[in-house]
């Protein structure tokens, strides 16, 4: 059975928002979707009334939330194959566990009763540092989320974090017929002074040299595995976090690794994925890498 594309919703705007986006990715990948509204109403109440008892408000609330949802997706593509469940769950909890067994988990960058200031939901930051599987949090500018700019934003992090990100990336490029652009950044650390290497070399060159390395060590086997998409691969000096938020202006997706942190269920996400994730002018597909 193929595995869906899952949605998070909760009837607010970026959560539609997530929804629009999500049904043009299902379409592009072939994939069916899945929206999900999850309610602990449910499991505090039981199951649904006996014949003749009235609803109660939140079970129709939850059902025309997810409703509302499923016929806006099926209006902007009929072909997608839609379903929409209501879960007994807290919402992080129920979205997470879906990531075991789905192509990626979507959210909204708020949701119902976040913060107007809130940058990013809790929710949305939450699954992204837990799941086990791709999250995409849908944000950013029109452009952005129209991929308009036909350019997939790869932030190349070190190989013990890079290996399913850069697959991802480079399938999201091939399905979308798009090109991948391929970022490492690098610095020189502070103790590398000048004077330690007058008799080894310009340090500045040495960091771009060890970048332009590890760009060929992670884009070996995805160039190899998709010789038809086009990549454009650069070394940028600068912190990471600046360089990647600068360019997702330029991007449709923006795709980062990241590793689970030893002893613990979460991710470490680091200040890339915190920054990226609050900030970036196009939706962040966020990838754990296996242990």
């Amino acid at each position: 059975m193929e595995s869906p594309l899952v949605v998070g919703v909760d009837g607010s705007e970026p959560s539609l928002s997530a929804v629009d986006w999500a049904v043009d990715e299902a379409a592009c990948h072939g994939l069916p979707l899945r929206l999900l509204y999850a309610s602990l109403w449910e499991r505090y109440e039981g199951n649904v009334p006996s014949a003749g008892a009235e609803r109660p408000p939140e079970r129709v609330m939850a059902e025309n939330i997810v409703g509302t949802a499923a016929e806006r997706a099926r209006r902007r593509n009929p072909e997608v194959k839609v379903s929409a469940d209501v879960v007994p769950d807290e919402a992080t909890n129920a979205l997470v566990g879906e990531a075991h067994h789905a192509f990626a988990v979507v959210t909204g960058s708020r949701g119902r009763g976040e913060f107007a200031g809130l940058l990013l939901g809790s929710v949305g930051l939450a699954v992204a540092a837990r799941a086990h599987g791709p999250v995409i949090v849908v944000r950013g500018d029109k452009a952005g989320l129209a991929g308009t700019h036909q350019r997939i934003l790869l932030g190349a992090a070190d190989p013990s974090t890079a290996g399913e990100a850069t697959r991802f990336a480079f399938r999201e490029a091939e399905a979308r017929r798009c090109k991948v652009d391929v970022v490492r950044a690098w610095r020189v650390p502070a103790h590398e002074s000048v004077d330690h290497h007058l008799s080894t070399g310009d340090p500045a060159h040495h960091q771009q040299e060890r970048a332009s390395a590890l760009l060929d060590a992670v884009l070996h086997d995805p160039i190899a595995a998709h010789p038809g998409v086009p990549v454009r691969r650069d070394t940028v000096e600068g912190p990471a976090h600046r360089v990647l938020l600068r360019r997702s202006a330029a991007a449709d997706l923006v795709v980062i690794g990241a590793r689970r942190r030893s002893g613990h269920s979460g991710l470490q996400l680091g200040r890339v994925g915190h920054t990226l994730l609050h900030h970036a002018s196009c939706p962040v597909a966020v990838v754990p890498q296996p242990e």
